[in-house]
């Protein structure tokens, strides 16, 4: 079987106004008219300050003329402000006017950016959580956590410049430039219009080369990240093995990519910025070179002069703006794009549009001739039927590779039957919603995985609005109460990392508690108990007959001992029932499950001696020890 089809976004693909349109619904939010406010408040203050920003450069001019006795602001201005010292108050009073609008902007627009932010990476997690198993088994957890963050990030870059600062940019460029034509005649706006144009077009050519490395970058980036948490999750691993330089090794090797890339980004960025100022360098010199002919030819005045210089030096920090605003929107589109990438994968399993809630009544379970295949030239079961009658125990079990835990995947929907039926009380689960269907099933597997918290966070996950009586109620069913409250820090205490604080044992009877505070009708045990030491295992299967009690349970089982009480044992082979039955029934066709069964005692019977043997021994060293002086 194939991975699902998708689609994929590129940032050659992408460009800032798709961006923004798709984008514009968590920026206009219809459900949220306090942020529509926000967004209109922060909208009028940015073209105020734009507004107010022309002004600063006017002041400057007067205040020279007024210096230099040659002040004529043609009746622009109240007379109190025609001094010299009150246009230099009002020159620093608009600055800091504008610098004022600018914040009030931003701090009105911070709430509405994070929103957009926010919902996006709750979209992405959810949806995470919505991709089949098989995304999941292919997928690095390092390298995942890396995009996700890195996109979130992009998706903060992307709105922030866009609304913030190419709009205002755009209308402060078009009135630099009327001004000019309007004040200085057409040659001052051509000389701007061809500086502002190629300075752009530099721009977008250096971004666009710029791209590539940065991908190379984030490749790199994510590699090592993949390398350093799948490294970091298989600590124990790793020191088995005592291949830390080995590993340490690899992260280097990956964080070196990562060096080279890096270096190429920063010193193609100071190409970028030395190419920037070059041309607008060049474009300001030409300017201030036709203003300083026209003062000394008598037709524009000194403060002329510091007002072409003040226009263009004003001009050059929202030019050098459009170009770093392109390079991170271009930058964010391709920090996003693989963010995008995980948007557009599909759910290989989905609810259908007419999906039900599975209506749990006896909870008898139901295999009507099933095939599956996780590749299409290698299937898994053929043909497969059997039926689990309600409050009854059934067993499968077979070789490795026969097909047992496939079983409980297609029963719990991580992945769907080619052909035929399961159905639970004659509901085929195809026709019901993933959620009813797994909230009626109770699952204990054979690795069981704890979230890095507490253990009564871990057994209420089973029921995360139970209360702490029922938490402990359903310790004391798991047989692990009194190992809980003999701990420091009794149910608070943290299980760390995967649960691995905890032995194989506790961690099993912390997954018990936690089905058993679920209470679902359907429980599966899948090898529940095969990793486990044979004491333990007793223990284990003691708590695990008080949890199937009256219960529909499908028992998924390596070790045979376990499911002599079973109602029926199913015997798999190569994806095919070979035998089925009570267990002295099947012993007594001296089939399969027969020579199973032998092997399985008489590597029973040789640890058991083993055993023996080894206390024995220890016991005569005892014996032998000379007696204390």
């Amino acid at each position: 079987m194939s991975s699902p089809q998708k689609k994929t976004v590129s940032a050659e693909a992408s460009n800032p106004m798709g961006t923004l349109v798709n984008l514009w619904p968590y920026m206009w939010p219809k459900d949220r008219p306090d942020l529509k406010r926000r967004v209109a408040w922060a909208t009028f203050y940015l073209v105020l300050a734009k507004i107010v920003l022309l002004g600063v450069p006017y002041f400057f001019k007067w205040s020279t003329d007024a210096l230099n006795g040659k002040m004529d602001p043609v009746g622009l201005l109240p007379a109190f402000l025609l001094g010299a010292t009150a246009l230099i108050i009002s020159y620093n009073f608009i600055r800091i006017l504008q610098a004022g609008l600018n914040q009030l902007r931003d701090a009105l627009f911070a709430s509405v950016g994070q929103y957009a932010v926010r919902q996006l990476a709750y979209k992405t997690f959810v949806h995470m959580h919505q991709l089949s198993l098989r995304f999941h088994l292919e997928r690095k957890t390092g390298g995942l956590s890396r995009i996700i963050e890195r996109g979130t990030k992009g998706i903060e870059t992307i709105v922030r410049f866009t609304i913030l600062n190419t709009v205002p940019t755009l209308i402060e460029f078009a009135l630099t430039a009327a001004i000019f034509w309007w004040g200085y005649g057409f040659s001052y706006l051509a000389v701007t219009a061809a500086t502002v144009a190629l300075y752009i077009w530099f721009t977008i050519v250096a971004s666009d080369w710029r791209i590539s490395i940065r991908r190379d970058m984030n490749a790199s980036d994510t590699d090592a990240n993949t390398k350093a948490i799948d490294s970091l999750l298989n600590f124990e691993t790793v020191k088995y093995f005592g291949n830390e330089d080995m590993e340490a090794s690899r992260f280097d090797k990956a964080m070196a990519r990562y060096e080279i890339s890096a270096t190429r980004i920063w010193t193609s960025l100071g190409w970028l910025n030395f190419g920037q100022a070059v041309i607008f360098g060049i474009g300001m010199a030409v300017m201030m070179v036709m203003s300083g002919l026209a003062v000394q030819s008598g037709q524009q005045t000194i403060g002329d002069f510091v007002f072409v210089n003040a226009m263009l030096a004003q001009l050059a920090i929202p030019l050098n703006f459009i170009g770093f605003v392109y390079r991170e929107i271009r930058q964010g589109l391709t920090d996003i794009e693989q963010m995008f990438d995980l948007l557009e994968v599909e759910a290989e399993v989905k609810d259908t549009p007419d999906a039900r809630e599975l209506s749990v009544s006896a909870g008898g379970i139901r295999f009507n001739d099933v095939h599956f295949a996780y590749d299409a030239n290698r299937p898994i079961l053929k043909g497969l039927s059997f039926e689990v009658p309600a409050g009854k125990t059934v067993a499968i079990v077979g070789p490795s590779g026969a097909g047992k835990s496939t079983i409980s995947r297609l029963l719990y929907r991580f992945y769907d039957a080619q052909s035929g039926q399961i159905e639970i009380d004659g509901q085929d689960i195809r026709g019901v919603t993933q959620k009813s269907l797994r909230r009626a099933i109770g699952m204990v597997p054979q690795d069981t995985v704890l979230f890095n918290d507490t253990i009564a966070y871990n057994i209420r996950y089973g029921r995360p609005d139970a209360s702490e009586r029922e938490v402990e109620a359903a310790a004391e069913i798991a047989q692990i109460g009194t190992f809980i409250r003999n701990l420091p820090d009794g149910f608070d205490t943290m299980v760390g990392e995967r649960g691995l604080k905890l032995s194989g044992g506790e961690k099993q009877r912390v997954a018990i508690a936690r089905t058993i505070l679920k209470a679902p009708p359907i429980l599966i045990l899948d090898e529940a108990t095969s990793a486990l030491d044979t004491n333990t295992e007793q223990e284990i299967q003691t708590a695990l007959d008080v949890v199937s009690k009256n219960r529909t349970t499908l028992v998924i089982a390596h070790r045979l001992s376990t499911v002599i009480d079973s109602d029926e044992i199913i015997v798999l082979k190569d994806g095919t029932i070979a035998e089925r039955g009570t267990h002295q029934a099947l012993l007594a066709q001296g089939g399969l499950y027969a020579s199973m069964w032998n092997r399985q005692r008489e590597a029973t019977e040789a640890e058991e001696h083993l055993r023996q043997v080894r206390e024995s021994d220890d016991m005569g060293v005892v014996m032998r020890l000379p007696p204390a002086s």
